[in-house]
């Protein structure tokens, strides 16, 4: 077989591909996500898997504030993408070689529901673009829904159902605002990080994440997904 064959049936098989994932997408604004690639790695690799879909109504409103004050205060101000946040994180690259993460909520849901952990350059890439995509057609609220419902919240634990479960007894809806707070502090290495016990750094970032829920609240920065 020739070699433009081969190009043009690769071609052919990546917009398919492209075109799949966006139809997908657009099905989600309706239907819960079924499930993630990182739910299955975490099967392969001998985990249990806990992960039922709750909607925004029946999850406390304690953590979406603290959600929003610990990875993202922006979140109902960008459009998927926080250009300002980019910026200021290649300059205190650049000034101090510290690197800082810049990925909004929305990019985190588009990586957790579409794409992989890793992948370098090219996944960040298409994690950018399907962020802005599902902010555009999603709307805030049914982002930060399904960012509440995939994200892992440790020990297989995925989602604010299970995670309020595992850790607390009880259902979503019903988390104080301390342990709304306690959830949030692990999120960035919840398999490294434990809610119970907390260490000294999840205790330390648990009084932080309170008190930016409370400017989360004063300022309306939760206005888009609880107003």
């Amino acid at each position: 077989m020739k070699i433009g064959t081969w190009v043009w049936r690769a071609t052919k098989l990546a917009v398919a591909c492209v075109v799949a994932v966006h139809v997908y997408a657009l099905a989600l604004i309706f239907v819960p996500v079924p499930g993630t690639l990182n739910m299955s790695g975490r099967i392969v690799q001998g985990t249990d898997v806990y992960y039922s879909w709750t909607r925004t109504e029946e999850i406390s409103p304690h953590l979406v504030r603290a959600v929003i004050a610990a990875e993202d205060t922006r979140f109902c101000e960008h459009a998927g993408v926080d250009l300002d946040a980019i910026k200021t994180a290649l300059d205190e690259r650049q000034e101090s070689g510290r690197v800082r993460g810049a990925s909004t909520l929305t990019q985190q849901t588009a990586k957790n529901v579409f794409l992989w952990n890793g992948g370098g350059y090219a996944r960040k890439g298409a994690e950018a673009w399907m962020a802005v995509f599902i902010d555009g057609f999603w709307g805030k609220r049914r982002v930060m829904e399904a960012y509440l419902n995939v994200a892992e919240w440790g020990d297989g634990l995925y989602g604010a159902e299970a995670a309020a479960y595992g850790r607390f007894g009880k259902p979503a809806r019903d988390l104080t605002r301390f342990e709304a707070a306690r959830l949030a502090a692990v999120l960035p290495s919840p398999n490294k990080w434990r809610v119970n016990p907390a260490g000294p750094y999840v205790r330390q970032r648990t009084q932080t994440i309170l008190a930016r829920m409370d400017v989360v609240a004063r300022d309306g920065l939760d206005d888009c997904v609880l107003d």
